[in-house]
This record gives C-alpha cells, sequence and structure tokens, in this order.
C-alpha cells in the first residue's frame, strides 16, 4: 500500500513517480515566473503555493496527477486571479526526482557500459525536459556490481564506480542553466 504523505497525490514526472515531496519547488516555480515577467516584487507566492497545497491535499480527485496537468492549472488560477503575465511565463519545476541505476544497468548488462551510459543520458534529458532539475541517484554500487557481472568488489568496480560518478556530475551541467543539478545519494546501496 502506498501511503500519500498529507493526502497529496503522486507526481508523474516523465516515467517516474513521486510520492514524498515538499512545496519548496513551487515556490521556485511561481518566483521564476513572476521574474521572468518582471514582476519581482510579487507579493502573493506564498498565498498561491497555500492555494495549490491545499487543491492537492483536499480537492484533487487523483491518487496520480501529470506534472503538465498540475502546471496547466496553476497557470488557470494565475489567469483567474489577474496575473496573466506570470501565468504566460510559468514553467514546469518538478519536486526532487530520484532514480535507481540498478535499472539501467540490468538493462544493459554485464560488460555493456556504454549501453548504460547512452540509457542513463536519454532518461536524463527526457526528466530534463519534464521540469527535473534535482535528480538524485541510488544504487551506484549494485549497478556498478552489475555492469562488471560479480558479486566481490574489487579495481575494476572502484574504476567503473568513479566513470558512473564523473558522468552523473557532468553530463550535461551548465552552469547558468543548472544551479545544483544532480545530487549522488547514499541511500539504498548507492
Amino acid at each position: 500500500m502506498i501511503s500519500l504523505i498529507g493526502n497529496r497525490p503522486a507526481l508523474q514526472i516523465g516515467r517516474y513517480q513521486v510520492i514524498d515531496y515538499d512545496t519548496a519547488w513551487l515556490d521556485s516555480a511561481l518566483r521564476r515566473a513572476a521574474r521572468a515577467a518582471q514582476h519581482d516584487d510579487f507579493p502573493f507566492v506564498d498565498d498561491i503555493r497555500s492555494g495549490i497545497v491545499k487543491y492537492l491535499e483536499t480537492r484533487c480527485p487523483l491518487k496520480l496527477l501529470q506534472l503538465d496537468e498540475l502546471y496547466d492549472r496553476m497557470r488557470k488560477m494565475l489567469v483567474k486571479i489577474g496575473c496573466g503575465q506570470i501565468a504566460e511565463k510559468l514553467e514546469a519545476l518538478a519536486p526532487p526526482v530520484t532514480v535507481s541505476l540498478v535499472h539501467a544497468a540490468m538493462e544493459a548488462g554485464n560488460g555493456f557500459e556504454l549501453a548504460f551510459f547512452e540509457s542513463l543520458r536519454v532518461e536524463l534529458r527526457h526528466l530534463r525536459s519534464s521540469g527535473a532539475e534535482e535528480i538524485r541517484f541510488t544504487g551506484l554500487r549494485e549497478s556498478t556490481l552489475i555492469l562488471r557481472g560479480t558479486a566481490k568488489w574489487n579495481k575494476q568496480c572502484e574504476v567503473l564506480l568513479a566513470e558512473i560518478e564523473a558522468f552523473v556530475r557532468t553530463w550535461d551541467r551548465d552552469p547558468a542553466e543548472h544551479a545544483d543539478p544532480l545530487c549522488l545519494c547514499a541511500g539504498s546501496g548507492g
């Protein structure tokens, strides 16, 4: 059984579902839109976010909500309250997404590191285009063992792990575009 935090629906971001999320990313999305619309002093971000959270917790009939659908609703709400310029500039920003590298390693298989890295590259591009800016990775050690085809950690595993870590840190980092793009998480065997 899935327990939803604060009775909020899970959010669908690309092929990932995010269940446990706070609402700081909503503030960021609204502030970015206000700045883009040249309303740097927009005072209602907290009120709008509170309204969105209330909708998610008490009025949304869905258990799974597409991120794009949420942003469509947010734009309509902004237009309704007279903030059409901000609504026009509102771009989807997702809460942090956690990606397990184990799945990509299993798909690639033993000895197919290039397929693993290409699969990961495609996945990360898709997540970025879906609004994910903060991506956390788990399962680094497990994926390394899978790709090396061994149950015991060795020097070749160390080398591959370093390559994977370097890849996820630098795959498409544009400092002007991504402030805090990727996070390597030690949890779940990472």
